[in-house]
């Protein structure tokens, strides 16, 4: 059996931010660029005493899968929950949504655990949805963790989403956190919004990415 040959000035895999490697489109060389299962960073913002985060702009038909991470976010009231809206065209982010979540729990004593369905913070409406537990204020005290959307602009389907938590409590507890839930609307959902149950997101960060 021959072997096929690579040219080595067929290569070009100078890095790029978000990519991986794959052949060419003759077969006969490789490059940098999308390939499946790639996460490709389309925004990322900042919050600092924000009322919300809302990403406006990215979730669109160019991918069937987004992934938006919440990295040490730090509300600026103590107890506050992270919450989680959709925008289904328009300006309002309002999209009916049905949701359901559970927890597990653990205090840094080490003396009390739990593993619980949350029915209190299951959600059927137009508001927002609870992502977490309270999140406390100490210096070190935050949330973190990632949403996944499927599907977002299909007119056809509801649109599913998964999110998981882990939080730094107002009593010093760890809550790791499970929602899932959909959109209950056939229009393409075209944004996320972010907020707390009361109060600013005093800070954290959040990133917006496509699966490919």
């Amino acid at each position: 059996m021959a072997l096929s040959k690579v040219n080595f000035n067929s290569l070009n895999v100078t890095p790029a931010a978000s990519k991986a490697i794959k052949f060419n489109s003759s077969n006969n060389g490789i490059e940098t660029g999308d390939v499946g299962g790639s996460l490709v960073l389309l925004s990322t913002q900042t919050a600092s005493s924000s009322a919300n985060i809302s990403f406006t702009s990215g979730i669109d038909s160019t991918y069937k899968e987004y992934i938006i991470k919440y990295i040490n976010i730090h509300p600026s009231g103590n107890g506050e929950q992270l919450k989680i809206n959709f925008r289904d065209g328009g300006s309002s982010y309002d999209a009916s949504k049905v949701t359901t979540l559970f927890r597990a729990v653990h205090n840094e004593a080490g003396n009390d655990q739990e593993l619980a369905y949350r029915t209190a913070q299951d959600y059927v409406g137009t508001g927002a949805a609870h992502l977490t537990q309270g999140i406390g204020t100490d210096n070190d005290q935050t949330c973190s963790g990632e949403l996944i959307l499927f599907n977002p602009s299909s007119t056809t389907f509801v649109k599913h989403f998964i999110a998981k938590t882990s939080t730094y409590s107002d009593d010093d507890y760890n809550y790791v956190t499970y929602v899932a839930g959909y959109c209950n609307v056939t229009a393409a959902i075209d944004g996320v919004q972010f907020i707390m149950s009361s109060g600013n997101i005093d800070a954290g960060t959040f990133k917006l990415y496509g699966v490919s």
